[in-house]
């Protein structure tokens, strides 16, 4: 008899997680078919608006719903249960943390598009790196922890202080990721280079700063290659940033010709070459206007000028180079000037 009455409790406890099992199931489909035809909703209406705040919010809350969508799920299922009350406990305690944790990526991601719009609208053009996405995600997402600790009754003073006395072993394990980490912080808050920033260090690479990670920092090269740089050799070398103050910039050509040409007739032909080709050669500025410095003056077979022009940025003096050179070379032969040729007068001692 007791064997009936067990099999028969058995039983009835098996149809019972079953059909809440199913419950859960469809109830779970029905909200995903919801949340699939809302978010397509919303996308047609944000793409048919002018701000960019709707668009950020749907992408922020995308991957949160789908813990919101199992956290109602679950608390129907409790609600209509009907099961004894320990099993609720878990169940509450289960959709206690799918909230927290549901919430806390909702707001780590809002809060970093938030600091990215701001950052790009006081300083625009200048990108937001990945290191200070990560670090606002991590404090996020680390209050968010411990709040959902505390709420399931987990002492967090004793974590706290493990931490604290862990942290220096941990600290001395990790120098090298440390070092890179901090020096990735420093050049974050005294930003001596930017995303996008053209720039060249002491020990020779150079390129376009792409992203400033927590360990690296990776340049593009004109070429399109990618160097990756440690953030503590960075923070500790040379850096000359070819986009600050402005991304404008002069630079010197060098020009020599005879000694049989009149200096003042260079001078007047470079600088009306120059001139002429503001607004025909990409990337040549009119203002400062282009001059001319008989620098570095009388060299062994020459009269050594200087052509300084203006161009908008770092990378375009390569083909004003090229144009100018081509344009001054054509003007040269049609005004009589003379390329010199190296020459060497030898005395005979008799």
């Amino acid at each position: 008899m007791q064997q009936f009455w067990g099999g028969q409790l058995n039983s009835e406890m098996m149809t019972n997680a079953a059909f809440f099992a199913l419950v859960f199931l469809v109830i779970t489909a029905v909200l995903f078919l919801a949340r699939r035809i809302a978010f397509s909703a919303f996308e047609r209406w944000a793409r048919k608006t002018d701000t960019r705040a709707d668009d950020f919010i749907i992408d922020s809350v995308r991957q949160p719903s789908v813990f919101w969508v199992f956290a109602t799920s679950i608390y129907i299922t409790i609600a209509t249960s009907g099961l004894p009350p320990k099993f609720v406990n878990y169940g509450l305690k289960a959709l206690y943390v799918l909230i927290i944790l549901s919430v806390t990526l909702a707001v780590a991601n809002i809060a970093s598009k938030l600091v990215q719009g701001a950052i790009e609208k006081s300083s625009p053009g200048v990108a937001v790196t990945g290191l200070s996405k990560a670090v606002i995600k991590v404090v996020i997402l680390g209050l968010g922890l411990l709040i959902m600790l505390n709420g399931l009754g987990v002492s967090i003073t004793p974590m706290l202080t493990a931490l604290g006395v862990g942290g220096l072993a941990v600290a001395l394990a990790l120098q090298d990721s440390l070092s890179n980490l901090f020096a990735g912080i420093h050049l974050l808050m005294e930003r001596p280079i930017r995303v996008g920033d053209y720039i060249k260090i002491s020990s020779g690479e150079e390129g376009f700063v792409s992203d400033i990670g927590w360990r690296t920092t990776r340049l593009r090269q004109p070429s399109n290659n990618i160097v990756i740089v440690p953030n503590n050799k960075l923070s500790t070398s040379t850096i000359t940033n070819y986009h600050l103050p402005m991304t404008s910039l002069s630079f010197p050509i060098q020009i020599s010709v005879s000694y049989s040409s009149d200096p003042e007739h260079v001078e007047k032909v470079l600088v009306d070459e120059a001139g002429k080709a503001v607004g025909e050669v990409p990337g040549l500025l009119a203002e400062p206007a282009p001059l001319v410095r008989f620098i570095p003056g009388f060299g062994p077979s020459s009269l050594d000028f200087t052509l300084i022009c203006q161009v908008a940025d770092y990378t375009d003096q390569a083909l004003v180079q090229h144009e100018l050179r081509k344009r001054i070379f054509r003007r040269f032969r049609e005004e009589g000037i003379e390329f010199p040729f190296p020459t060497h007068t030898v005395y005979l001692k008799k």
